[in-house]
């Protein structure tokens, strides 16, 4: 089964994480210290993987994360690997009835936040007679977040369990009695990646009242590559979003006062390229579904803590990326030994070109037995598009998401418009 799912992933191999993760899960309860984009996830859920049995008709194994995107993120990974099991994911931010009908056809596997999972167990919406295996992935961001009280309930109320890992991608001081861990095998990458040796960090010299402008400078220095800037605060974020906006250079926010939707179709654009640039919080900076960024700019200096996060989108598995500090002559964040060396930015900042890359909306998904070969295919027949017109397609249940070629979009909805989808009318337009 493990040949055959590297196979479906197309890896050659496990990474040493992965591997002792694997081991150490068949013999005793886990705590999993892994930075961000180290294959934590594939590590532990392989891990689960073996303790499913394809001939119970129950909820088997639960995984709680902080957050609906990194909740989405494991799900993918999960249905990525083929494994024939059902998975829902439950989250909040939407109606509950769809998620109590899939619920009445119980996964083998349920991931979700703490506050969903943690009502759907008040109205009993599964068992929970045959849930042995528990994962608390990212468990750190659960207590920042305040969700120890829904995590406390749920684990009180899963008797069988016989099985926990306990995943973060920072160390913790202790461990809270209330996750019942049992003699854990604790496996410890942080340190092996806290070099990061193909990371190089920069310093963007900052005239007073000029940050704005330096950050244009840095990002008009990188030209097509990918970035994410990241604020200490939303309001920043909104206020960099509206220079940039007025400097003419594409972007994307993300941040948590915005509306999931609005959310996860900012993170679909900067995945397919319609954004190179995505400006953020720390909310980013972890536990999101975010592909190798080639540049990370700190637009404001955080702790080291979410210095080290931020720093992690780039330099990942084993790629190369480069760390902008932006500071002002007498500012020295104090965990840095000294300042980093200083980049030499052009003169004279010129706008790099526009993406090639919009992103359509087709108001037909998974629900609507919509695949990915069909939307290639109708586009390609039906739309005038050649594959090279095609870029990254992205089905949710009930919608989906193409990046098209800017120059070809216009005259491709004019005619798809026309045409039926497997037989159903759908909409289709800009995504917005």
């Amino acid at each position: 089964m493990l040949q055959k799912i590297l196979d479906t992933l197309k890896i050659d191999r496990l990474n040493p994480m992965q591997e002792e993760t694997l081991a150490a899960a068949q013999k005793s309860d886990v705590i999993l210290l892994s930075p961000t984009g180290s294959g934590k996830t594939l590590g532990y859920l392989l891990s689960v993987l073996p303790r499913l049995n394809p001939d119970v008709q129950e909820v088997q194994a639960l995984i709680l994360a902080p957050s609906r995107e990194l909740a989405q993120q494991i799900e993918q990974v999960f249905r990525s690997m083929g494994t024939g099991f059902k998975v829902d994911c439950l989250y909040g931010g939407h109606a509950t009835n769809p998620e109590k009908r899939s619920l009445a056809y119980p996964p083998a596997l349920l991931i979700g936040t703490p506050g969903r999972i943690a009502y759907h167990l008040r109205e009993e919406n599964f068992a929970v007679a045959s849930l042995q295996t528990l994962v608390l992935d990212e468990f750190d961001k659960s207590l920042e977040y305040g969700f120890q009280e829904d995590m406390a309930y749920i684990i009180g109320q899963l008797k069988n369990l016989n099985k926990r890992l306990l995943v973060s991608a920072t160390a913790m001081p202790q461990v809270p009695s209330f996750t019942k861990l049992k003699n854990p095998v604790m496996v410890n990458y942080l340190q092996e990646a806290s070099n990061a040796p193909d990371l190089q960090v920069r310093t963007v010299e900052v005239q007073k009242g000029n940050k704005m402008q330096a950050l244009l400078d840095v990002l008009c220095s990188i030209g097509t590559a990918s970035s994410m800037v990241f604020c200490n605060q939303r309001e920043t974020v909104e206020a960099v979003s509206d220079f940039l906006s007025g400097k003419n250079l594409p972007h994307g926010i993300f941040h948590g006062g915005l509306e999931q939707p609005d959310r996860e179709r900012t993170l679909m654009k900067f995945r397919n390229g319609t954004y190179r640039t995505l400006v953020s919080t720390d909310l980013a900076a972890r536990g999101l579904d975010i592909p190798e960024v080639e540049f990370v700019i700190h637009f404001q200096v955080p702790d080291q803590e979410n210095f080290t996060h931020r720093n992690g989108r780039t330099a990942r598995m084993n790629a190369k990326g480069t760390s902008y500090l932006l500071l002002h002559p007498d500012e020295k964040p104090a965990y840095l030994s000294k300042i980093p060396p200083v980049e030499k930015l052009p003169a004279r900042a010129v706008l790099p070109p526009p993406s090639p890359w919009e992103t359509l909306y087709i108001s037909a998904g998974k629900k609507d037995k919509v695949n990915k070969v069909d939307i290639v295919g109708w586009m390609l027949q039906k739309g005038g598009l050649e594959k090279s017109d095609l870029g990254r397609i992205e089905l949710q249940d009930n919608a989906a998401y193409v990046a098209v070629s800017k120059t070809k979009l216009d005259k491709a909805v004019k005619l798809l418009q026309q045409e039926k989808l497997k037989g159903k009318k759908v909409k289709i337009e800009k995504a917005m």
